[in-house]
This record gives structure tokens, C-alpha cells and sequence, in this order.
């Protein structure tokens, strides 16, 4: 696949380099061509120096042929405004855009437009280890109405299979954090202690969902 970067940050640097040596062509914009320095001298794709959301840019860049296209400049408006001309003017369907502002990412979300709002998710996961409780969203489909979030469990369910957990508290577990590492469980898995647990649940149902995790397993009397 073809993909287009705009933006040769940090974010934008690493990420142009995993991508091509996964096997993708990548061609990186920037307004700064000294930037391009950040990939190296072994980057085979691209370097595109201009504005990532003008449209002669983009072509140059090859955005008739992409199938995805990244907008992770330091700029929220550039970004958006760039993952709109990709989506709506090449009709680019894989569009990503990196936003500072956690408001204005919830808004493009409900737009379509997946967002990663950096500074919010680092906040985010810093508050869940100093605030354990209740559920943290980590992701909502675009109409809002189905989420993925991670959900504080108390320590009663330690011990007890991933069945048990779904069945008592009606959610599907997505997957596991052990150890720092993400594993995808089966109903016979048994929570551990420090899991942390991730799971899809309708929005609407978030207060039963953690009132269910709170209060543990059935048989323990609760």
C-alpha cells in the first residue's frame, strides 16, 4: 500500500519508517525540508516540502494513489483540515489525524474522522494509575453509542475465569494488560493480579458495568 504522511516530526519520522519496513511505499510532507533529516539517510520514499493540505502537494506526494493517508503535524487545524481533503477530495478511506486539543478530537471522532489525541491519552493513562476507578474510554464508534474501555476491577475477581466476568457483568472482554503487555484472553483465562481489563460495552450501560465490577463475583456474597 501507498501512504501518505503529512507532518516529519518525531511521530511522523517513525512512523514513515515502521511503515516502510513493513513493506509500504511512504512519501512524507513537510514545510520544512530540514525535518526530512529525521528519517535518515536509509529512507527510501518520498520527501514532499509544501503544505500537507494543498491539494497539487498531496498529488505530488502520490494521494491518487494511497490507501491511507496520516496528518501528524504539530497543528490541530492543519491536521484536520488536511484529513478532510484526503477523505473528501481523493476519497482516501484509511484517514488519521493527530490532535492536541482532546475537544476538538472528540468532535472530528463523531465526524469520521479517527483521531489520536496525544497529550489527552497520555493524561488519560497517567490519572488511571494514580485514580483506579470507575471506566476510562479508550475508543467510541462514531455514533457514540459502543465503546472500549478499560474498567477498574476489585481484587475479588482475582482468581476467577474471564467467563465468569462475562457472564455475571453482561460485557465482552476485549483484551488483558498483564505485565505491560496486551493479551488477547479466552474464557478460561483467570484474572491475575495488577490485569488490567478492557472491554466493549454499550455506553448507555457504563454505570451497571462498573457498579458489576465493583461489587465482584456472585459467589463471594456480594
Amino acid at each position: 500500500m501507498h501512504i501518505v504522511i503529512m507532518g516529519c516530526g518525531r511521530v511522523g519520522a517513525a512512523l514513515a519508517q515502521t511503515l516502510e519496513q513493513q513493506g509500504h511505499t511512504v512519501a512524507v510532507i513537510d514545510q520544512d525540508p530540514t525535518a526530512f533529516r529525521r528519517l535518515g539517510s536509509g529512507f527510501g520514499g518520498r520527501r514532499v516540502t509544501g503544505i500537507g493540505f494543498d491539494q497539487d502537494t498531496l498529488r505530488e506526494a502520490g494521494i491518487e494513489d494511497a490507501g491511507a493517508f496520516a496528518a501528524v503535524s504539530s497543528g490541530d487545524n492543519s491536521n484536520i483540515i488536511a484529513a478532510r481533503v484526503a477523505r473528501e477530495m481523493f476519497s482516501i478511506e484509511n484517514v488519521a489525524a493527530r490532535i492536541y486539543d482532546p475537544r476538538r478530537a472528540e468532535v472530528y471522532q463523531r465526524l469520521g474522522i479517527p483521531t489520536v489525541a496525544t497529550v489527552r491519552w497520555t493524561a488519560d493513562q497517567m490519572l488511571r494509575r494514580l485514580l483506579p476507578s470507575g471506566a476510562e474510554p479508550l475508543w467510541r464508534d462514531p455514533s457514540g453509542g459502543v465503546q472500549l474501555a478499560e474498567v477498574h476491577t476489585t481484587p475479588s475477581w482475582i482468581g476467577h475465569k474471564i467467563s465468569t466476568l462475562q457472564e455475571e457483568t453482561g460485557v465482552r472482554v476485549a483484551f488483558l494488560t498483564r505485565l505491560g503487555e496486551a493479551i488477547l484472553p479466552t474464557s478460561q483465562t483467570v484474572l491475575q493480579e495488577g490485569d488490567l481489563v478492557h472491554v466493549m460495552m454499550r455506553t448507555d450501560e457504563i454505570a451497571q458495568v462498573e457498579e458489576a465490577f465493583a461489587q465482584g463475583p456472585e459467589e463471594d456474597g456480594h
